[in-house]
């Protein structure tokens, strides 16, 4: 992997992203950190291995996102990012996979990974994706996530408050990978109402970000993923 010049988006944080990278590969993992680390708004705080060593790594540095291999000995990916979600202030958790139909990234993202990443991604892919997950503006992989969760659809209960028509309204485009000035638009409402609304669904949903509530929403029902 090369590292790439890209410059931050306009309206990066005043702070930057504080990230870990995990991988058992030196290399791999080595090149993640290259390029994103060569990014302004972007900060590797920490590298590990295993999953073992890389809940040691985020309790010492408390990053805001850990992208996270999911085929590691001793401790997988998977069972990393459960533990890592148990923390009292977790970090988001990015996926990055070979295939992006692996039943590792299915169960990745039930377990609460807010996105995943393709190993084969460009270093502008790459760039993109964990600016989404660090933000939460969208879902990645919309259609993606979908096909994953068709299986598992239905598996879960909604048992919190009842959702407002509007509310599904916007969670169905949620679904569908808008922002929210998107889905202003579609919905012929002021950007901080749709944020409301978002930040409503959230509650409601008990969801950490946009990607759970969507993940949650498909599996209980309340989004029907057979539909495009």
């Amino acid at each position: 992997m090369n590292a790439s010049p890209f410059q931050p988006i306009p309206d990066a944080p005043e702070n930057p992203i504080r990230m870990v990278v995990v991988d058992d590969e030196p290399l791999v993992r080595q090149g993640l950190a290259l390029i994103l680390g060569a990014q302004e708004d972007l900060e590797i705080v920490g590298e590990a291995a295993d999953g073992a060593e890389a809940l040691q790594v985020v309790r010492e540095t408390a990053p805001d996102l850990v992208c996270m291999d999911v085929r590691m000995p001793r401790v997988d990916g998977l069972r990393a990012t459960e533990l890592l979600l148990r923390l009292p202030d977790p970090p988001k958790v990015l996926v990055v996979t070979t295939f992006e139909h692996d039943g590792y990234v299915h169960d990745a993202l039930v377990a609460g990974a807010s996105g995943f990443l393709l190993k084969r991604a460009t270093a502008e892919e790459m760039v993109q994706a964990v600016r989404t997950i660090a933000r939460g503006t969208s879902l990645m992989f919309p259609e993606t996530v979908r096909e994953l969760l068709r299986p598992s659809a239905r598996t879960a209960r909604h048992d919190g408050p009842p959702l407002t028509e509007r509310e599904q309204e916007v969670l169905v485009h949620l679904a569908q990978g808008l922002t929210n000035a998107e889905i202003a638009s579609a919905l012929f409402l002021g950007v901080e109402t749709v944020r409301t609304h978002v930040a409503n669904l959230l509650g409601k949903l008990g969801a950490r970000d946009r990607t759970q509530a969507v993940v949650f929403a498909y599996r209980a029902g309340l989004v029907d993923p057979h539909k495009g």
